[in-house]
């Protein structure tokens, strides 16, 4: 998401500037924003009766909401921004795809539903790995790929199975990626001021808090 998978610390040209970690502060309203409407949907995955059609319909949005969020998602440099934009993109395919398909079965839509979560779920756990050297939460992204991997698995384990399991995965999906980044949102918000207590350290604390600044800042502009 902030930084694109694969990326290593001697990839990074310089250490995160303040101005670095205020563009990938710009995401918290957007991931606020995010975060809130899926614990909505979430919540009404759960409690209203769906038929297949009108459930496709709507996981079929989720996925495109979900894709233009991501896409405009700032990274840390141009190659973060890039996978961002690729993987929105992927998301706004597979939401189209559930929505115009013809009479979509419970197999259709649960296949759709675990490939897609396993494959956002990979890029965002080899993405939180990455930013761990900059952002000092990166858990909290890890978490987010950690939970949906397992739901995709858990979606194409059984795609013939009954609407309810479909509803369960979608719904538990929602919720619980919607609170994390509701809380990814206000450390994400906050990122600039740890960089900046972070350097101050260092100006006080000596070697030992120039340890703690380069495990924390490494990045491309």
């Amino acid at each position: 998401m902030f930084v694109a998978p694969g990326t290593s610390p001697p990839d990074f040209a310089q250490k995160l500037s303040r101005e670095g970690a205020e563009r990938v502060a710009q995401n918290w309203p957007l991931l606020l924003f995010n975060g809130l409407l899926l614990i909505v949907a979430g919540f009404l995955i759960f409690t209203i009766d769906w038929s297949v059609r009108s459930l496709a319909t709507f996981i079929g949005a989720l996925f495109i909401f979900e894709g233009i969020s991501i896409a405009l998602t700032f990274g840390i440099d141009a190659r973060s921004r890039r996978a961002n934009v690729v993987t929105g993109l992927l998301s706004i395919a597979v939401g189209v795809a559930i929505i115009v398909w013809p009479g979509p079965g419970i197999v259709a839509v649960a296949i759709f539903l675990g490939a897609w979560l396993i494959v956002v779920g990979t890029i965002t756990i080899s993405g939180s790995l990455a930013a761990r050297h900059f952002l000092p939460n990166w858990w909290l992204v890890l978490i987010l790929g950690l939970l949906e991997v397992p739901l995709g698995v858990l979606a194409l384990a059984n795609p013939g199975a009954t609407l309810a399991a479909i509803v369960t995965v979608g719904g538990i999906w929602a919720v619980a990626v919607g609170v994390m980044r509701v809380v990814l949102s206000f450390e994400v918000k906050n990122l600039p001021k740890t960089i900046d207590r972070a350097y101050s350290g260092s100006g006080h604390n000596g070697g030992a808090s120039r340890s703690r600044q380069d495990s924390l800042t490494p990045v491309a502009s």
